[in-house]
């Protein structure tokens, strides 16, 4: 059975530039075969603030939204996330999606596809991970950095450079790597 890969479009804003990037991706992973690879976008989940009146670790949730992203993040064996910077930090989409749930998270590597001006997102990534390592997640190294993104950009439509080509399978087997390494970690723990 092939271990699942979410590629999660984290920017929500209207006119974003992150869904042809993320789409560009998810098409990479898919002919890549490692993975079987889908496309999660965060607007069609329209998270609230957070909002639910329990802690995530007890996974007693009263709402809806929260169910269904629980159920989708629970079904990833590794997720790549697809994001911008905002204000040298990742997109409050992502932050507030990230709280929404803990166990979920938990032994899955991920892995980033930035995008922005001339740093690409770094700085946003680098906050980012520090997020990732409390939700027991393992932020890897490989990225795809995309600089002047809007250069890339056009009528809807990421025209990717051989170095985003290129960064994207060295980023995929890594993360499928450890997605293997980590999945007995992801196994339900035998009572004794």
């Amino acid at each position: 059975m092939s271990l699942i890969l979410h590629t999660v479009v984290c920017s929500t804003r209207p006119g974003r530039v992150g869904l042809p990037v993320a789409r560009w991706f998810d098409e990479i992973a898919k002919q890549n075969g490692q993975f079987d690879a889908r496309l999660v976008d965060l607007a069609e989940f329209n998270l609230p603030i957070y909002d639910e009146p329990k802690h995530p670790v007890l996974q007693q949730y009263e709402h809806e939204h929260t169910r269904r992203w629980s159920a989708s993040v629970s079904a990833a064996d590794a997720f790549v996330l697809v994001m911008p910077e905002y204000n040298f930090g990742p997109p409050p989409a992502l932050l507030n999606a990230l709280n929404y749930v803990y166990k979920e998270w938990n032994y899955k590597p991920a892995a980033f596809v930035s995008y922005g001006g001339v740093s690409g997102g770094l700085r946003a990534v680098q906050l980012a991970k520090q997020t990732l390592t409390t939700l027991k997640m393992v932020p890897i190294v490989e990225a795809v950095t995309i600089q002047m993104v809007a250069q890339h950009v056009k009528a809807e439509q990421f025209s990717p450079s051989e170095i985003h080509q290129t960064s994207a399978t060295t980023m995929l087997s890594e993360l499928h790597r450890w997605a293997q390494a980590l999945k007995p970690l992801r196994q339900p723990a035998a009572t004794s």
